[in-house]
């Protein structure tokens, strides 16, 4: 019995490695029985770049408004009004408590 182990030990240690390689293609991080999950992931991730692309743009053209070149009055009072805490005589404040 030995013996035999002795004579084939490459094929043995070849055989292993090929049910190592094997079992980790199929079920390891990156095998064929993940496959799913990660195109869910990354349909998932997709969808929160469309997401934060789009507050991005939202974010780039109020910045731009605030610029010196095209300063929009309108933007740049709500920002400082909302900012310091004042308000004009003839609004309505709706005063809420602290948000969570």
């Amino acid at each position: 019995m030995l013996a035999q182990l002795r004579s084939n030990w490459r094929t043995l240690a070849i055989a292993f490695l090929i049910f190592y390689f094997g079992f980790h293609a199929l079920a390891g991080d990156g095998g064929l029985l993940t496959w799913s999950k990660r195109n869910e992931m990354m349909a998932a991730r997709a969808e929160e770049l469309k997401q934060l692309k789009s507050q991005r743009a939202d974010m780039e053209a109020r910045a731009l408004l605030l610029r010196n070149e095209s300063l929009s009055k309108d933007l740049l009072e709500e920002r400082a009004r909302s900012l310091l805490g004042f308000s004009d005589p003839r609004d309505y404040v709706v005063r809420m408590g602290p948000q969570a």
